[in-house]
């Protein structure tokens, strides 16, 4: 499949390092512009003065940014509401997803910062939506359309991120407050465990350039997507019913793990890669590019930050 733009579109400095602040604030509407058109921007080579001035370009070209809420990856705050990319073993793929896709609400663009590269790897590998949404196949893309799809969470106390993190609370009723605003059913369980269902579309409408995109956390949150070790070992845990994450069709359906496979395949058929180089910015579309990370060997430090808030549409403002 030919690839319609560059992905990621790289702005490199020329001759001596410019300030990255004053140069997207000069070409800030040329930059928001080709953002919405390519997917993404590599801004390279230029003169970034650390987290602080990384967060003084989010705030340049996408204003505030915005609090981690409703986690599902564990990060460490840098500074502010600048994060630290998701605490994960450097040994493991994360794969391929649409940050927050599982939410009411989202954030429209992501910004990366390299603090410091890794030794070997460690890409923030990137897929542009509309070329998956293209691979999928008809069926396939059908069903979601007809059915959406649902995210099943269950949050076991020792295991991965615990629900007083994932909801800045500890307090049961806030927790039950927040779902309820959410459009999230939640039930807690024996042993202080909770669990949450909540059904969402798996497409939606860009509100810039008004195209649908494939947009969600099928694929990701799937338990055919985890390594066979690991979901073994999960399903031998707790059962299939008490995964701590899985997806089903919105209505309650198992989606066949070849669905997922094929799922998965379109978006490596999409995927595209770039070492990072110290003091990269990497300015991502959230709906119309995916992103992940590679296993990477070394000292990686990425910061990362999100902005522009985005609720779903209902389908009266759709029209």
């Amino acid at each position: 499949m030919t690839r319609t733009a560059q992905l990621p579109l790289i702005c490199e400095a020329q001759g001596e390092a410019k300030d990255v602040i004053a140069y997207v604030r000069e070409h800030r509407d040329v930059l928001r512009t080709a953002l919405t058109t390519n997917g993404a921007l590599l801004l390279r080579g230029f003169s970034v003065a650390g987290v602080k001035g990384f967060d003084g370009v989010v705030r340049e070209l996408s204003g505030e940014p915005l609090a981690y809420a409703e986690r599902s990856s564990p990060r460490s705050t840098i500074q502010g509401r600048v994060y630290t990319s998701t605490d994960y073993p450097q040994s493991e793929e994360i794969f391929l997803h649409n940050e927050n896709s599982y939410q009411q609400s989202w954030p429209m663009s992501l910004y990366f910062y390299c603090v410091r590269p890794p030794t070997t790897l460690g890409a923030t590998t990137i897929a542009s939506t509309r070329e998956v949404l293209a691979l999928l196949d008809d069926s396939v893309r059908e069903e979601f359309s007809r059915r959406g799809w649902q995210v099943v969470r269950n949050f076991h106390r020792g295991l991965g991120l615990p629900w007083q993190e994932v909801f800045n609370t500890d307090d049961r009723d806030q927790v039950l407050a927040y779902c309820h605003e959410h459009g999230i059913e939640a039930r807690w369980l024996p042993g202080d465990s909770l669990r949450t269902v909540a059904v969402r579309d798996a497409f939606h409408r860009h509100p810039a350039t008004g195209e649908e995109v494939w947009f969600n956390h099928a694929a990701f949150f799937h338990v055919s997507t985890l390594a066979a070790e690991i979901r073994d070992s999960l399903r031998r845990m707790f059962g299939e019913d008490g995964l701590p994450t899985n997806t089903y069709y919105g209505d309650g359906g198992a989606i066949p793990d070849d669905v997922m496979e094929h799922v998965r395949d379109c978006y490596r058929a999409a995927t595209v890669r770039f070492d990072y180089r110290e003091h990269d910015v990497l300015v991502i579309d959230n709906m119309i590019t995916a992103h992940g990370r590679e296993p990477f060997t070394g000292p990686r430090k990425i910061a990362v930050a999100m902005a522009e808030p985005h609720r779903a549409l209902t389908e009266a403002e759709l029209g």
